[in-house]
């Protein structure tokens, strides 16, 4: 049974016809750049999400930058982020001028709460936690910290579509939250694109106009902005994929459950746990284990496709050797480059599929099936 870490064609084909005929529209409409496509997809994820603005953009790293640029982040700021994230989440601080600052992660992969005080001083200006692999930060804390302190909390929320924190939908709980639709992603298109999402007027028409070279109209530049849109095609893909969002998004839990059934047992792996009072909705589903290595291989021996998220910790990047770090502030960061595994998950996953990947642990750690 060969078993694809991720099955895109397998969900395309379960909505073909849809897609096909949404691709059809756009090139009928010639609608390529902005238009009704995109206007209905803004329209649309804010409906879901409960948010008064969806500012759509090319890529959820612009969706970053376009934030931290227009809240006025710049040279001479600091930002405090996770030591374990994609590079996005800490090269966009660099690329407004601002410095990363990186925190050591807790049990739940996201940034240790107790830890972020020490990192603050009278440059810091944001706290930017990364939901990562579909948990939720600990946002209470982090809110109350950046409350304390006068800073502003941006979420990165492009592995968390939908994801809960205390009821509460992650990216509304900051001023403001950055999604990645990369075509992995829960809620992917065919290609690059992205949001920022935000309940502040100001920040919204900012962002808007930013993303669009500073123009809220054609010609009529009152800033000197960049050009992250979201294109037509891009759109209309997103918007017969949002239909299925709620329904995929539980499958994934639910897939979730059925790992923990099936994997419960094996003394040498540990299992991803769920914060108290979140929905985690399992971008990706990450064991650890000292024969991390060993494993992979021999799940691949055995069709079964696995990856690694991430094999650097971001405070181990070369691009981040300038900034001098003690690498003994990351032990939680560190130690997990070499233990972490992402098992395949998609709502599109089997409950036999996921039997045969427990099986197939289960005689790799020598335990009988």
């Amino acid at each position: 049974m060969y078993i694809p870490f991720v099955d895109l064609k397998l969900q395309y084909q379960n909505i073909k016809s849809e897609i096909d005929n949404a691709l059809n529209q756009v090139l009928s409409d010639t609608a390529f750049i902005g238009g009704k496509h995109v206007n209905e997809f803004e329209k649309k994820f804010e409906n879901i999400y409960g948010v008064k603005h969806c500012i759509s953009v090319a890529n959820g790293t612009d969706s970053l930058y376009i934030i931290m640029k227009m809240l006025g982040i710049g040279i001479g700021d600091e930002v405090i982020t996770s030591a374990y994230s994609w590079i996005s989440s800490s090269e966009t601080i660099s690329q407004t001028g601002a410095k990363p600052v990186f925190v050591d992660i807790d049990e739940y992969f996201t940034i240790d709460v107790d830890l972020i005080e020490s990192h603050i001083n009278a440059k810091t200006k944001a706290i930017l936690p990364v939901h990562i692999h579909g948990q939720v930060c600990q946002m209470d804390k982090i809110l109350s910290i950046a409350k304390k302190h006068n800073l502003y909390v941006i979420e990165d929320c492009a592995q968390a579509h939908f994801s809960e924190f205390n009821k509460y939908k992650t990216g509304l709980m900051g001023v403001a939250g950055s999604f990645s639709f990369y075509p992995g992603k829960n809620l992917g298109a065919y290609g690059d694109a992205g949001c920022i999402i935000t309940n502040n007027d100001d920040l919204a028409l900012k962002c808007r106009m930013y993303a669009r070279h500073g123009a809220l109209r054609k010609h009529q530049h009152l800033i000197e902005g960049i050009n992250s849109r979201l294109d037509g095609i891009q759109a209309a893909i997103l918007n017969v994929k949002l239909k299925n969002i709620i329904e995929w998004t539980n499958g994934r839990i639910k897939n979730s459950f059925l790992y923990k059934k099936y994997l419960s047992h094996i003394k040498e792996i540990e299992l991803p746990i769920v914060r108290n009072n979140t929905v985690h909705t399992f971008h990706l589903y990450v064991i650890k284990t000292e024969k991390r290595d060993e494993l992979m291989d021999f799940l691949l021996n055995n069709q079964i496709e696995t990856s690694v998220h991430y094999p650097i910790s971001l405070p181990n990047m070369i691009a981040y050797e300038y900034l001098k770090l003690n690498k003994d502030n990351f032990p939680n960061a560190i130690k997990n480059e070499s233990r972490i595994l992402s098992l395949p998950m998609y709502p599109e996953l089997t409950e036999d599929q996921i039997k045969y990947i427990a099986s197939k642990i289960s005689t790799f750690f020598g335990y009988e099936n």
